[in-house]
């Protein structure tokens, strides 16, 4: 198969699926690593896909364009890690907290192995397999109802409901973007309105979002800037948004190690 076949090939899956991975693409075409990856700069660099660690992801973004959860997972993965392991730093044993739904904190689910004692709701399909495969006794996990989003969010009346008839010590909320008049914001409305019920529900409220997310806005705001009481980014944030974020909100920015992949 010639480069421009394959090239058109793997164009045509992401914009099917919104992401591929190296691994998947060697084995589907029959080519190295090395090919596979050469492949993908030169599509970078003619503006149709977005590099990310171990793949690439669609360049294609609206206000309520909402990518499913595989094309997010692949991206910032560093960052997530180093975001998920800092929040996890802010949960006391024998709490409540929330999880919404969302890759960041899907990674944060999967490091609290170590916190015991807890007891964790979430509308996010995902995260509630991820708290529930780790099985500790210890743990209790509440999964919302509702009508589920390509981002494996469950949302709507249902899950807005069961919400509002809760008190959480600690919400850790993910978000599609944040920026200044916008807030943080989200491409699906009734994801907006069941963030919203989250935010309410918390004793203290923290957004964990990594840099990438900076300067980007969906259609709705969950939330204000001044509604939030933490916000977890990485050293990525620019100064411009640092010192605006740090007008409105408490503001921890965490350390990750570059990979291969990032260098």
């Amino acid at each position: 198969m010639l480069a421009r076949q394959r090239q058109e090939v793997i164009l045509d899956e992401v914009r099917r699926t919104g992401a591929v991975q190296v691994g998947e693409l060697v084995q589907r075409l029959g080519v190295s690593d090395m090919t596979i990856r050469r492949d993908l700069d030169a599509l970078a660099r003619r503006g149709l896909v977005e590099k990310v660690y171990g793949g690439a992801t669609s360049t294609i973004g609206t206000s309520t364009d909402e990518p499913g959860f595989e094309a997010k997972s692949v991206r910032q993965l560093t960052e997530k890690e180093a975001i998920a392991a800092l929040a996890a730093e802010q949960i006391q044993p024998g709490t409540a907290i929330g999880l919404s739904a969302g890759t960041t904190t899907w990674t944060l689910a999967r490091q609290l192995d170590e916190i015991p004692d807890l007891t964790i709701v979430t509308n996010s399909v995902r995260v509630a397999d991820a708290l529930q495969q780790r099985g500790r006794v210890d743990r209790t996990v509440v999964l919302t109802g509702g009508v589920r989003t390509p981002s494996d969010a469950l949302v709507g009346p249902v899950a807005v409901q069961s919400l509002r008839s809760l008190h959480l010590d600690l919400v850790f909320l993910g978000v599609h973007g944040m920026a200044p008049r916008a807030g943080f914001t989200t491409p699906n409305l009734n994801e907006s309105e069941t963030n919203r019920a989250f935010a309410e529900a918390a004793g203290r409220l923290v957004v964990v979002a990594d840099s990438s997310k900076w300067s980007t806005v969906g259609i709705s705001t969950i939330v204000d800037f001044d509604e939030v009481d933490l916000l977890i980014s990485d050293q990525g944030l620019p100064p411009e948004a640092r010192e605006l974020l740090g007008e409105h909100v408490e503001l921890l920015l965490a350390d990750q190690q570059p990979t291969e992949e990032d260098e």
